[in-house]
């Protein structure tokens, strides 16, 4: 790429003098945005990394704090804090999740963005929450492991679908196809942290897994909704730190947001459906003035 050195100008009139300014200003502003090669991460992928790390860091966490202790007939004590922290670490990854994409519009981009994002994703929506349900139907009483491990590979399946589809469908912008991976995932934790019973729980776990692999369309977050979206993770983050240490009223904290989280899961598909009722409707009574008429 030539760029003109700024002695070069010296001469050009003031509408040439304007108009090179503006093609190296626009140059450059490509130059920056261009997607960098392999071999380098942006900041953008930084965040993407530490959406797989808290992940991993949420599976570790459910394994030591209550699997463990569950197998080796230890106190439960630490099982209400594990579940805390591995529900925090999800949603702090769904905050990367979130500012990722931002930043990388904003930003320099990598060519690794796109396949990192979706490794990232499997981790912290796909394989954790699968892997809190397992878990959930290992310590549960009355549960059955042979089909909460069932329910935990379709909620693993969903998401490899939910990702797989996402990278080859393309779709009009603003707009998802199903019910995003990290709203799926902190809804399939709400429902385990309020302990149902067994087989309504499952079910209502399946009903998530059905979601995020139908072809309901639901808004991405941007602008006034990232901004509320990033609120209520903050919010739970509290609710979920009032409920581990114990403080007055966390019980009720957690089990309101919890039921908040669900109902927001419900509410989206029943907003798109009487959208479209109402769409339909209304071409019908177009139709019919129309005949009148």
């Amino acid at each position: 790429m030539t760029v003109t050195d700024p002695e070069t100008l010296v001469g050009l009139g003031d509408d040439e003098e304007s108009t090179e300014l503006r093609r190296r200003r626009w140059a450059r502003d490509r130059e920056l945005r261009a997607p960098r090669s392999p071999q380098h991460l942006s900041t953008a992928d930084f965040l993407t990394l530490g959406n797989a790390v808290c992940g991993f860091l949420a599976i570790y966490s459910i394994t030591t704090g209550i699997l463990m202790p569950h197998l080796t007939d230890e106190s439960s004590a630490p099982v209400k804090h594990s579940a805390a922290t591995a529900v925090t670490l999800l949603l702090i990854g769904s905050m990367c999740d979130l500012f990722d994409g931002l930043v990388a519009r904003k930003l320099r981009s990598s060519a690794l963005g796109a396949e990192l994002d979706n490794l990232a994703d499997l981790i912290s929506f796909g394989i954790a929450p699968a892997y809190f349900v397992a878990v959930w139907g290992l310590v549960s009483p009355g549960s059955n492991q042979q089909l909460s491990a069932f329910i935990a590979l379709t909620v693993l399946l969903a998401v490899v679908l939910r990702l797989a589809r996402f990278s080859a469908v393309k779709m009009r912008p603003g707009i998802f196809q199903g019910m995003p991976c990290p709203m799926g995932a902190m809804t399939v934790l709400a429902i385990v942290l309020l302990d149902p019973p067994f087989i309504p729980g499952l079910l209502m776990i399946l009903g998530v897994a059905y979601l995020m692999v139908s072809r309901i369309e639901y808004p991405k977050p941007q602008g006034l909704l990232a901004t509320a979206t990033l609120a209520w993770i903050v919010v739970s983050i509290g609710c979920l730190a009032s409920w581990a240490a114990g403080l007055p009223g966390g019980d009720t904290l957690m089990h309101v947001g919890a039921v908040a989280q669900i109902a927001l899961a419900a509410m989206a598909p029943l907003l798109v459906i009487r959208r479209k009722v109402g769409e339909k409707v209304g071409v019908v009574r177009a139709r019919r003035a129309e005949n009148r008429g």
